[in-house]
């Protein structure tokens, strides 16, 4: 059975927690981990905002800011990249690993309240990547804003999608079904 580690507060996983579990793997969450080799992949889960001075600005409307938290997840999304081991980033987690690359984000989308008004997919964030990191590719957008919702790595095992798969998984509705995404994911955990 795959291990994967969501790196965040056990109090606030528990959707991604349930979504993994309902789709046979071993999900644990923690923000310690002293040894990586014992999981097969990580999720970054969505969260507050990241602290802008680790892209290099000033505070311009972000809220809710955990730097503690901030700092451990891109700690351990260090360790994942160093021994190539496959990485979801959801919401928040998706504008980690492009802080992670180098890149940076909007701090206050000025769209956020209009954006996605013809959706497939649930849109709840204020944040938006910006400047791509290093080796990262925009493969998603908006097609209201052109906000981007999914990024991939040019070359490491490593997705980030704006939106919430863990709260679509097989849902009967007009939006897709998230476990697709995160069966995909899982795959790759190998």
């Amino acid at each position: 059975m795959k291990r994967i580690l969501i790196a965040g507060h056990p109090d606030q996983t528990v959707n991604y927690e349930n979504a993994f579990k309902d789709l046979g793997t071993s999900p644990v969450t923690s923000l310690h981990v002293p040894d990586i080799s014992c999981y097969d992949g990580l999720v970054l889960p969505g969260g507050g905002d990241i602290d802008p001075r680790l892209f290099g600005q000033l505070d311009k409307g972000s809220r809710v800011i955990d730097p503690a938290l901030d700092r451990l997840q891109l700690s351990i999304l260090q360790e994942f990249v160093l021994y190539k081991k496959p990485v979801l980033g959801i919401c928040k987690g998706m504008q980690l690993i492009n802080i992670f690359f180098g890149g940076d984000i909007h701090q206050n989308l000025s769209t956020f309240r209009r954006h996605g008004s013809v959706f497939t997919v649930n849109i709840a964030h204020h944040q938006g990547v910006d400047t791509p990191g290093r080796g990262i590719r925009y493969i998603q957008r908006c097609t209201d804003d052109h906000v981007v919702e999914g990024l991939t790595h040019s070359f490491l095992p490593i997705v980030g999608v704006q939106w919430h798969p863990e709260r679509l998984c097989r849902k009967k509705s007009d939006t897709v079904d998230g476990s697709l995404l995160l069966d995909a994911f899982i795959f790759y955990c190998r």
